[in-house]
C-alpha cells in the first residue's frame, strides 16, 4: 500500500466581503481635512500677495511725492494705487506726508478672504524716500 502524500501551495486567503469600499470611506472621513489645509494654504498665500502689493503702493507713492510738482504726471496716492493690482488697490488707503527733508507714504490693503463673512483685518506698509536737494542750494559741511 502506497500513500500518496498532495503537496499543496499556500492557501490563498478568502477574501472577505466584509471590508469592501473600507479606503473609500476612510477617504472620505480624511477629505475634510485636507480642503480646510488646501484653504488655508490659499488664505496665507493671499495674505502675503496683499502684504507684497501693500509695500509695492507705498514705494511708488513715496518715490511720486520726492518729483517736483511740474514734473508729476499724478498725485502719490493715485501713483501708489495703480502700482497694485486693480482688485487689491479698490479698497486701498495709500497717503504720503513729506516732512524732516523725507516723504513717508503708508499703504493700507485689506487682506482678501476665501471664507466668506471671515475678516482677515489689513496689511500696512511704509515707505520712506529722501526729498532731492534744492538746486544752488548751500551745502553743509
Amino acid at each position: 500500500m502506497t500513500t500518496t502524500v498532495r503537496i499543496r501551495g499556500p492557501r490563498r486567503p478568502r477574501r472577505r466581503r466584509d471590508d469592501r469600499g473600507q479606503v473609500s470611506v476612510e477617504f472620505l472621513g480624511f477629505l475634510p481635512i485636507l480642503l480646510v489645509l488646501a484653504l488655508a494654504v490659499v488664505q496665507l498665500g493671499l495674505a502675503a500677495y496683499a502684504v507684497q502689493q501693500a509695500g509695492t503702493g507705498a514705494r511708488a507713492a513715496a518715490r511720486t511725492a520726492t518729483l517736483d510738482e511740474a514734473d508729476r504726471k499724478t498725485s502719490p496716492e493715485a501713483a501708489g494705487k495703480a502700482a497694485m493690482s486693480g482688485w487689491v488697490a479698490a479698497d486701498a488707503d495709500v497717503q504720503a506726508a513729506e516732512g524732516g527733508g523725507e516723504v513717508e507714504a503708508t499703504a493700507t490693503v485689506k487682506i482678501p478672504s476665501v471664507v466668506p463673512g471671515v475678516d482677515f483685518g489689513s496689511a500696512t506698509r511704509r515707505a520712506a524716500m529722501a526729498l532731492p536737494a534744492e538746486p544752488g542750494g548751500s551745502t553743509a559741511p
